[in-house]
């Protein structure tokens, strides 16, 4: 259990790093309390995104200045026309300990997805793209209204007899951690029989994580072509949402191949880099956060998301528990937020009403939630949930970089409010 006393020396180490980024550093204080945490790292990250544009004035769009090289810490960009032919180097947001990896950056998670989606029905053509249930939701609506040429299947069935039927169709392997974790991890054991490339979100996974390193493996092992995608204003940018940044990576990608079908998929780099171009999907320089790549960076970043994964276990057992009957899905294979049920049926409207309302409460009386459409904070986050297979909407709950025995107290005073007010409602 961390007591608060260690928990704000380590946040106080983390605004350390950022406060280390900027050219003038700002006096800086030991934190007192989570919301000075909060309020600290944001304005940090602020001053810094406000430096980053007071320096790089000549940083437009276009290249026009006499420097050619522009930076955000350890990275570079070099450039013509950013939307045409940003080029980044600089650390991987991967810890990947061996083989060679390729990075297009974009300018969202959305955006490298999308890019990817458009990419592969340009260079493969007709393909069925199996999905776990539970997938995304966004990536399921992107791929069944955009994407015409690839056939939506979801995983319903056991994963092996549905992986072993034969297709004259290519097959695209969805990897999405937002799935419950038994079906991912029942997909993961048979995937080898069936996946012509895998496509791995690993937007809730650390860089870090050993999920990742068992799916390369898996995927080297099998010798199916890998494209990972992320979102990396959430778990990489220490809770502060530094910028929007996504990227697409395409790992041990060879070109030299025989089959007419894998020389179409292992087009997919260059026409995954049209497609950024064409859709205006580019990153912007100044998102990429300044801090990324060194060992104390990384060390502060595992820290953070081995407590809010430990906060989240705690959360599972506990609602478990407490909220029979009022819990949709606790186990997702990333492990960052469960959802709750209601026993009236929810939709959108009312789903973020309720988790707004939640926050509000459990704010006013001093416990560190807020409404809010993301994950990976300082503070817990709520918001409403759409199961895109089921199509049934939730409350969903973020666990939080916090204290255990204050996660403790947030962790029964939602389960309090959430008991109250499914009474409320039915007695209304």
């Amino acid at each position: 259990m961390e007591t608060i006393e260690s928990y704000l020396t380590r946040k106080h180490q983390e605004l350390e790093l950022l406060n280390g980024c900027l050219r003038t550093p700002l006096p800086l204080v030991p934190p007192r309390s989570i919301m000075e945490v909060v309020r600290h790292k944001f304005q940090l990250t602020a001053a810094l995104k406000a430096e980053h544009a007071l320096h790089d004035w000549t940083a437009t769009e276009t290249g026009w200045a006499d420097a050619t090289v522009h930076r955000s810490g350890p990275f570079e960009f070099r450039y013509d026309y950013q939307r045409a032919d940003l080029d980044v180097r600089g650390p991987s947001f991967y810890e990947l300990k061996e083989g060679t990896s390729e990075a297009i950056y974009t300018s969202s998670g959305m955006a490298a997805i999308s890019a990817l989606v458009l990419a592969a029905t340009r260079a493969i053509g007709r393909a069925d793209i199996l999905m776990l249930p539970g997938s995304y939701g966004e990536t399921q609506e992107l791929i069944e209204d955009y994407a015409p040429g690839l056939r939506l299947v979801t995983l319903q069935r056991s994963p092996q007899q549905a992986l072993a039927e034969r297709s004259s169709r290519a097959r695209l392997m969805s990897l999405d951690s937002s799935a419950p974790a038994c079906a991912f991890e029942a997909t993961l054991r048979c995937m080898s029989v069936a996946a012509d490339l895998v496509i791995f979100d690993t937007t809730c996974f650390s860089g870090s994580s050993g999920r990742i390193r068992r799916v390369l493996a898996c995927a080297r092992r099998w010798g199916v072509p890998l494209v990972m995608v992320r979102s990396h204003n959430k778990l990489d940018s220490l809770g502060a949402e530094y910028g929007r940044l996504g990227s697409v990576v395409f790992v041990d990608w060879k070109t030299d191949v025989s089959s007419a079908d894998q020389s179409r998929i292992r087009g997919l780099p260059q026409e995954t880099r049209n497609a950024v171009r064409l859709l205006g999907g580019a990153a912007l320089p100044a998102h990429f956060p300044p801090y990324v790549g060194t060992a104390r960076y990384r060390e502060l970043t595992n820290k953070r998301l081995a407590t809010i994964l430990r906060n989240s276990r705690r959360a599972r057992r506990y609602f478990a528990s407490r909220l029979p009957g009022l819990t949709a899905e606790l186990n997702f294979e990333h492990g960052l937020y469960v959802t709750l049920a209601s026993r009236q049926r929810l939709d959108e409207a009312a789903a973020r009403q309720v988790a707004a309302a939640m926050s509000h409460d459990l704010s006013q009386a001093g416990l560190p939630i807020r409404h809010a459409g993301s994950f990976g904070f300082d503070f817990a986050a709520t918001e409403w949930f759409r199961n895109a297979t089921t199509d049934r909407y939730s409350v969903r709950i973020a666990a939080s970089d916090l204290p255990t025995a204050i996660w403790d107290d947030l962790t029964a005073a939602i389960a309090t409010w959430w008991s109250a007010h499914q009474h409320r409602a039915a007695a209304a």
